[in-house]
């Protein structure tokens, strides 16, 4: 009966082995499906959000960066405005306390003419005066030596005096005009 047993193919497995292994495969493919699939598809789920968590934050992040760069370059652009406002009112102010400098200077100067101007009339004054009293002994000298008599009276003295002085003012006065 042994004979009888053999398969009559040799590549063909015995039926025992067929229905063994068939229980054995739905045995682990129960075990899988139970067990394992499940750890399988929890891994694959805890993953999936981790990408998309991660792609979401990403994408977060890059919103902020965008945010953030508009920020700065409003901010980049304001500081130039504030920029360009200041040095303006420098330039402005610049020229105002060169206008006022000049004012100042020229009102100095005005003053410092005024002065020396002031001052020069003085000494012309001054120096006529002193002329007039030089003018005057000398004329009483000459007038004395002239008439020859002496002038040392006081009243005649300064009465040839002021004739001669108005009489050289009259000479003097059309030929300045």
């Amino acid at each position: 009966m042994l004979a009888a047993e053999e398969p009559l193919n040799p590549v063909l497995p015995h039926t025992s082995e067929i229905i063994l292994g068939l229980v054995a495969f739905l045995l682990l493919l129960f075990v899988i499906k139970k067990f394992v699939s499940p750890k399988f598809e929890a891994l694959y789920a805890e993953r999936t959000a981790k990408i998309e968590g991660g792609i979401e934050k990403a994408e977060q992040a890059q919103a902020e960066a965008q945010r953030t760069l508009e920020q700065y370059k409003e901010q980049l652009a304001e500081a130039r405005a504030e920029a360009a406002r200041i040095r303006d009112d420098a330039r402005a102010e610049g020229l105002q306390i060169i206008e006022e400098l000049r004012e100042q200077a020229q009102a100095e100067s005005a003053r410092i003419v005024a002065q020396g101007q002031h001052q020069l009339d003085a000494q012309r004054a001054q120096i006529v005066a002193e002329l007039r009293a030089d003018l005057g002994r000398t004329a009483v000298e000459l007038a004395s030596k002239v008439v020859g008599e002496s002038l040392e009276d006081e009243a005649r003295r300064r009465g040839t005096v002021d004739r001669f002085l108005n009489e050289l003012d009259a000479v003097a006065a059309p030929a300045s005009k």
